[in-house]
């Protein structure tokens, strides 16, 4: 597949109503797309080069807006069941977050964060141009203390910190046990020498890992602090998953830079994120988002999901700076919900805000990772000369109802990325 300044020709969007990323109200005009980039932005009509082919599409008054991100999935993980991960081949699980990868960018989602998996050369053969997908921000493998919420091996396996062999998550580089500060050193410096942008370390319990509840801290001080000090040595900033108290402060004080989930946070340690500038990397979670075949990790979820609301409620009462996502796992016919969950974001901030945030809010957020920034040449998640050329042409307004994002088959009249089409049912 090529750009259209590959192909010797331009792209415009005619008569359409344009979201910007950020204004609460629409403008309109004319959107010209040479090559991967937006070459302007008119409210008068663009002429055309008689000495380039452009290539028109009439909008017909829909509305152009940024392509959405999605500040945390799991490509392969989200691709792949429990057997497949365990069972399948490496080329196996690859291929089919590969796949995944192209659905979620003909859902709309022209940018992702990957939270944990060995998505390098996913990435690499869609930056290509070789496949399609959208433009991935991987975190390669998750790091995890032993018997922390990255620790898949059996309770009968020896861990490696005592002469074990590593687990089958940690064979597939979807995740990375590491204890003590040195050891830590080394999976975080493994996973930048792999091209992450960005460091995940599990600093609390989780629902889908089975050795650890809610409450249990995850790290010490010294091992988080060896994280940060790592990924800030190349740049970038560490992300960590943590629900609880406890783990969030203990987190935000060893420098983290971004707080995954923080569902049972209460309201004094929200407002510390926002004193602190430490974004909220956060999931509109409710029951039936995931599905866990025993009582302990349904009983974990339920949870998670009564945190859901109030901490949305504190998050915007004090400021904090808050990105979205879904972190589908381990369910692929679940996949699809991430455009219901993008949808569902409405019911917690008014539709302009959740728009900022599915747009030019999550691109904030990626851009931390600085030198890592794979896509740092042009902006992104906002509709604006010199940024890239990720749109959506929506049919109907979502700033008026956000709900059209959860049908996506029926609503994103045109998909292009990086100045390429992907999707045009005009």
């Amino acid at each position: 597949m090529t750009s259209n300044s590959e192909a010797g020709c331009r792209l415009l969007f005619r008569n359409v109503r344009i979201f910007d990323g950020d204004s609460p109200s629409l403008a309109t005009g004319d959107v010209l797309i040479d090559g991967a980039t937006i070459a302007g932005v008119s409210s008068n009509p663009v002429g055309e080069d008689p000495s380039r082919e452009t290539v028109v599409i009439d909008g017909g008054n829909r509305v152009l807006m940024p392509g959405m991100s999605d500040a945390h999935v799991h490509l392969v993980g989200n691709a792949n069941s429990y057997v497949d991960m365990v069972a399948g081949t490496e080329s196996h699980i690859a291929l089919n977050g590969l796949a995944e990868a192209k659905n979620m960018l003909h859902r709309g989602f022209t940018a992702v964060r990957d939270m944990a998996g060995d998505t390098g050369s996913i990435k690499s053969v869609i930056d290509r141009g070789l496949f399609e997908g959208p433009r991935i921000y991987p975190s390669q493998a998750a790091i995890s203390q032993t018997g922390g919420h990255g620790d898949f091996s059996f309770v009968y396996e020896y861990p490696t910190a005592l002469g074990g062999n590593q687990s089958r998550a940690e064979e597939i580089g979807f995740m990375r046990v590491a204890d003590g500060p040195d050891r830590v050193l080394a999976a975080v410096r493994e996973q930048l020498k792999k091209g992450a942008s960005q460091i995940k370390v599990m600093v609390g319990g989780g629902a889908a890992s089975m050795y650890d509840p809610l409450y249990t801290v995850q790290y010490t001080d010294p091992e988080l602090r060896a994280a940060v000090h790592a990924a800030a040595d190349y740049g970038t900033y560490v992300a960590t998953h943590v629900y609880n108290v406890t783990g969030i402060r203990r987190a935000v004080d060893a420098g983290v830079k971004s707080i995954e989930h923080g569902h049972l946070a209460d309201e004094e340690t929200i407002a510390l994120l926002a004193e602190k500038d430490v974004w909220l990397s956060m999931q509109p979670f409710a029951l039936g988002d995931h599905h866990y075949p025993d009582p302990d990790r349904a009983g974990k979820d339920r949870e998670i999901c009564t945190g859901t609301d109030n901490v949305y409620s504190w998050a915007r009462k004090h400021g904090v700076k808050t990105a979205w996502g879904t972190d589908l796992l381990l369910e692929p016919q679940m996949a699809p919900r991430q455009s219901e969950m993008a949808a569902r974001l409405g019911d917690h901030y008014s539709n302009v805000e959740a728009l900022r945030m599915l747009t030019s809010g999550n691109a904030e957020l990626f851009r931390l990772a600085g030198e890592r920034d794979p896509y740092r040449q042009a902006e992104f998640g906002v509709v604006a000369e010199g940024a890239w050329a990720d749109l959506l042409l929506v049919d109907g307004n979502p700033l008026d109802d956000l709900g059209l994002l959860a049908d996506p088959g029926k609503h994103l009249s045109v998909i292009v990325k990086n100045g390429v089409v992907v999707k045009n049912i005009l």
